[in-house]
């Protein structure tokens, strides 16, 4: 089959490899489309999110929907031609972590598109028939990949508990910055404050809920009259983004921090954040939360559509990566279609 596979930091290669076989209890996913993500972007520049890493080659891509090979649905039990969005994440079920419910925490967990696991920018995939969800016909191969980072946000919520009219301000308006916006929304927030440097990104999370959007968190202080928001949910990838959630917090505040730091550092000046008293969480993938996530999008109470800004095909994938990484063309996601 074709896949395009990463082999040393900005090389990615569209080439053949093997087919895979499934192990007794996976299934084959022909793959119907695949989202670029901001850790595929850190495995792109650096070679993961740990930072700088030697590459060993291996095949991207952890957000994707398909279908199943017709001998795989057989076996299954599941019909052929419906379409699937995958649970990237394989924890193991037996430790300690898994047991009290936290499977995106496992020390064990087996995750696809993450080296050395091959991913889904290819054309087929194996993955276990426990990680494959049935999505309604109202959502299309696009939107069922995108479900992974809806379940990134729905968690991020989750560990933030907002409370009604309070202040929310999200840093960083790629996809799950978008989708917290439209959550904090759902949620009863009074004020949403934007912050991106990207003004395209930052008109496009006022179409989507947002009541302001900011280039700098020098610039939000201003919507808050120098208050701070109460909520703040940093969704960067800069190392920056810790020290501006905290700045942008207020007095006693919270913090959820989504994103994943270039270079694995992040910057916190210790007094502010000291005095603040803030209180900080930081959120890992999710656990079980695609049942949400696809009634959410099912109910059109989060819109997935305006977030896959771009399509290309697998060939393409090079580009892809490299428009994203530029953000050029007001790109949010990339999707590749296998």
């Amino acid at each position: 089959m074709r896949a395009a596979v990463l082999h040393d930091v900005r090389d990615i290669r569209v080439t053949e490899i093997p087919t895979p076989t499934p192990a007794a209890d996976e299934v084959i996913v022909r793959v119907r489309a695949v989202g670029v993500c901001g850790s595929d972007l850190h495995s792109y520049l650096e070679g993961g999110t740990t930072g700088p890493t030697r590459i060993n080659p291996f095949v991207l891509g952890h957000e994707f929907s398909g279908t199943l090979t017709p001998e795989s649905a057989r076996r299954a039990g599941l019909p052929a031609d419906a379409l699937m969005a995958v649970d990237p994440a394989i924890s193991c079920g037996r430790c300690e972590w898994c047991h009290r419910g936290h499977t995106n925490l496992c020390p064990h967990v087996r995750f696809l598109g993450y080296a050395p696991n091959n991913g889904a920018m290819a054309e087929f995939i194996c993955v276990p028939t426990s990680a494959v969800h049935i999505v309604p016909d109202s959502i299309d191969p696009a939107g069922a990949a995108i479900l992974e980072t809806l379940g990134v946000a729905i968690h991020a919520m989750d560990l933030a508990r907002p409370r009604l009219l309070e202040t929310v301000a999200v840093l960083g308006c790629g996809p799950v910055g978008l989708l917290l916006i439209q959550l904090a929304r759902l949620a009863g927030a009074s004020k949403i404050v934007a912050i991106d440097p990207v003004r395209a990104r930052t008109g496009l999370a006022c179409d989507l809920g947002a009541d302001v959007g900011c280039g700098s968190h020098e610039e939000a202080a201003g919507f808050t009259d120098g208050r701070g928001a109460d909520l703040v949910i940093e969704a960067t990838d800069s190392s920056h983004g810790f020290e501006h959630a905290a700045r942008c917090a207020r007095i006693g505040g919270r913090l959820v921090i989504v994103g994943i730091p270039e270079n694995n550092q992040y910057v916190l000046s210790g007094a502010e954040s000291r005095r603040k008293g803030l209180s900080i969480k930081f959120s890992r993938r999710m656990p079980e939360v695609y049942p949400r996530a696809i009634a959410l999008a099912e109910s059109g109470r989060v819109k997935l559509a305006p977030l896959a800004t771009h399509r290309f095909s697998l060939d393409e994938t090079p580009a892809a990566f490299e428009q994203q990484v530029a953000r050029r063309d007001g790109i949010v996601k990339a999707i590749i279609y296998p």
